[in-house]
């Protein structure tokens, strides 16, 4: 039970880390175009968690065995994940970013099953409706644009692939560091990323850095939600089941739309609070599954 407590906090921190994330992203972006910021955050990233990592002294040996492991989390969870969810974002609005990422955690379910061969009983199957509707009742009050079937499918590809990398970080042997499997893992990304995003260099407005609301969302962009973000929810993952810990992924959406409703002055219709209760009581039914 001590072990589902502490991963269930691991896991919500980290969703909701991301959830606002979403409001700093809206001010960042109209300075740095949505790929070069995805690697300027994972570069500001990596320098954390190597210090977090020489400064904790940790191995950062991987068996051979291990390599390709680690490297395809980097490629599909870290690369095609995040920049198919930025670009779907750019080309949907916010709300169907929401609705279609949301299906991350039945997505979960299914590769659990799947490549892990966990157990789907009633109660996680309860879970995961509840939390569903609870998310769909959040964000389905404004007028949602399905005609981008373009942004729509980046987003959905999104969910698939966050999914499946959540999935395979259960493969991870448990003896290595979150830190350690973070930073190699962002560390392909950065690898992968980088030809792309020398070619558009210019895109950016380097004279606009120096604003410290910029520089300030990237370090918060780059530390917090990517570094602290990552490690939180790969710990949490190792303490959980797959298909459990997904359920978690639903405190994204609800952290993100009450900040936007504190911090931006956005409608927050009646609905939100039915969807969030419904959220935590299907959250509340992982976390007693154990008991």
């Amino acid at each position: 039970m001590k072990n589902t407590l502490l991963g269930s906090i691991y896991l919500a921190l980290a969703a909701g880390i991301w959830g606002g994330m979403y409001v700093v992203v809206k001010v960042v972006v109209a300075v740095i175009p949505p790929l070069e910021l995805v690697w300027m955050r994972y570069a500001v990233a990596i320098i954390a968690l190597l210090i977090i990592g020489f400064v904790k002294k940790l191995s950062w040996r991987i068996r051979r065995h291990d390599i390709l492991l680690i490297i395809t989390i980097g490629i599909i969870g870290n690369t095609i994940s995040i920049v198919t969810q930025e670009i779907g974002t750019s080309l949907s609005s916010a709300q169907m970013g929401a609705i279609i990422t949301s299906s991350t955690p039945a997505f979960m379910v299914i590769f659990a099953r799947l490549l892990l061969k966990e157990r789907l009983n009633l109660q996680k199957g309860i879970s995961v409706s509840l939390a569903t509707i609870g998310v769909l009742l959040i964000v389905g009050n404004g007028q949602i644009d399905m005609s981008n079937q373009l942004g729509g499918l980046s987003l959905l590809i999104a969910a698939l692939t966050w999914a499946l990398m959540s999935v395979l970080l259960k493969r991870v042997p448990s003896d290595y560091s979150p830190i350690v499997v973070t930073t190699y893992s962002i560390l392909v990304a950065i690898i992968i990323l980088t030809p792309f995003v020398w070619v558009n260099a210019d895109e950016i407005h380097f004279s606009q850095l120096t604003h410290p609301t910029i520089w300030g969302g990237l370090l918060y962009l780059g530390i917090i939600s990517t570094a602290c973000a990552f490690i939180l929810w790969n710990r949490g993952l190792q303490m959980l089941n797959a298909s459990s810990g997904g359920l978690f992924f639903f405190f994204q959406p609800l952290v993100g739309t009450l900040l936007g409703w504190i911090l931006l002055g956005e409608s927050l219709g009646g609905t939100f609070w039915i969807g969030s209760i419904l959220i935590l009581i299907g959250v509340l039914l992982v976390i007693r599954e154990k008991k």
